[in-house]
Formats: structure tokens, C-alpha cells, sequence
């Protein structure tokens, strides 16, 4: 089992910034590679931004140069840097987590691909509104 609680959303200017925080509580030593998502009203939920185990990364296109996603392994924190902020970044964003295995690697982001059908936690979802 693994909770996910985000915080640090919130509004802010374009052109911003503002840093995402996910407490990832696990009950199992099970591994996962960590994710977030985004979902604007009316449009279809999309990913963000994926790190692995060994802490390889991989960014959707549209995000890429302008956020960073990191993990403290000792807090287990999983942390999204957003700068330079969008109108279009406005959306509610979400931790999610994917078990991953010697023979399961982690799929979300490969190829492009971010259907987020591979996840089995997801958190509540935390918003952040970027005014032009």
C-alpha cells in the first residue's frame, strides 16, 4: 500500500514559480517509480514528469527546461520545481505511483507515452493557478 499526500500548490503570476511536495507513505518495501500528472478542467488528465528508481527522469514535452522533478529518499518526499509558469500550466496536479520490478520497469513517459494506465496510487491532487 502506498499513501500520497501532495501540498505547495497554489496561484501565482506567469513567468513564476512555486515547488510541489508529495509525502509518500509506503507499508511495503516494494518498489515504485514516482510521477506527476495534471488535469485541467474539461481536458484529459496528462503526465508531467517521471523519475525512476535510479533517479533517471523524464519530462513531457511540453514542461521540459521549466521543471524539474526530484525525490528526498531519506524524507521520502517527491518534489515537482516549477519555473517559469504557464497560464496553460493551470491545472490540478496529482503524485502518482507505479510498482516497478526487476522485470516490470517503469513505463510511464517511455516513448512519449503518459496514459497513466500502469499506475496503482494516486494522490488527492493539489491546484495551481497561473494568471496571465
Amino acid at each position: 500500500q502506498v499513501q500520497l499526500v501532495e501540498s505547495g500548490g497554489g496561484s501565482v503570476q506567469a513567468g513564476g514559480s512555486l515547488r510541489l511536495s508529495c509525502a509518500v507513505i509506503k507499508s511495503s518495501t516494494s518498489n515504485y517509480c514516482l510521477a506527476w500528472f495534471r488535469q485541467a478542467p474539461g481536458q484529459e488528465r496528462e503526465g508531467v514528469a517521471v523519475i525512476d528508481a535510479d533517479a533517471s527522469t523524464r519530462y513531457a514535452d511540453s514542461v521540459k527546461g521549466r521543471f524539474t522533478i526530484s525525490k528526498d529518499n531519506a524524507k521520502n518526499i517527491l518534489y515537482l520545481q516549477m519555473n517559469n509558469l504557464k497560464s496553460e500550466d493551470t491545472a490540478n496536479y496529482y503524485c502518482a505511483a507505479e510498482l516497478i520490478g526487476s522485470d516490470y520497469p517503469c513505463m510511464i513517459g517511455r516513448g512519449g507515452r503518459w496514459s497513466g494506465e500502469t499506475i496503482m496510487y494516486w494522490g488527492q491532487g493539489t491546484q495551481v493557478t497561473v494568471s496571465s
